[in-house]
């Protein structure tokens, strides 16, 4: 069984919404605006990179990151690796070319067949409707969250709304960083 990770950019109040500058939401490029960078707070973005064997995307995130990504020396890491999209609209003729493999997948069930199969952990990166189909469908296995200090108020939620049981998560890494950063991975407990 494969593990699937879900990797964020988040607010204190669970904002994941344009955090790189995507256009279209009030507070896009909350990640670099009012935070000092600080490069040992990204040091889990590359490890991620190393120790993934496949990318899973939800299509809206697809469709931002296959136009830039694959150009991006910050992210050569994701070009080798298989590539899944989670998407009941996309077609063969909407996957860019220069990206490596790329595999549609039209359901939960078929990210759940996919956990099922041999190999290194998956990786979802941005993606928020689909992270909260894949929680509330327990396919979820561990979160890297980098959480900022700062409250967005209205934006795309990492976390599902949804009235389910309590899911306990076991805290495996964190560190705080000198401009306010905080790393914290959680496993899910099962």
């Amino acid at each position: 069984m494969r593990t699937l990770i879900s990797t964020a950019f988040i607010s204190l109040d669970g904002v994941v919404e344009g955090p790189g500058g995507e256009p279209g939401y009030r507070n896009s490029g909350w990640t670099f605006k009012d935070i000092e960078f600080a490069p040992e707070a990204y040091e889990i973005k590359g490890r991620e990179q190393a120790e993934s064997a496949a990318l899973l995307l939800g299509r809206a995130s697809y469709q931002a990151f296959a136009p830039v990504w694959p150009d991006m020396a910050e992210f050569t890491g994701y070009k080798a690796m298989p590539k899944y999209v989670v998407s009941t609209t996309l077609t063969e003729d909407d996957l860019v070319s220069n990206w490596g493999e790329t595999t549609i997948l039209r359901s939960l069930d078929e990210v759940a067949a996919l956990k099922r199969t041999e190999g290194g952990p998956i990786i979802v990166h941005g993606s928020a409707s689909l992270n909260r189909a894949l929680a509330d469908a327990d396919l979820i296995d561990r979160y890297h969250l980098l959480v900022f200090p700062l409250l967005l108020g209205a934006g795309k939620r990492l976390f599902s709304a949804t009235d389910k049981d309590t899911q306990q998560l076991k805290l495996v890494e964190y560190e705080a960083y000198s401009n306010g950063i905080q790393k914290n991975v959680f496993d899910v407990v099962r």
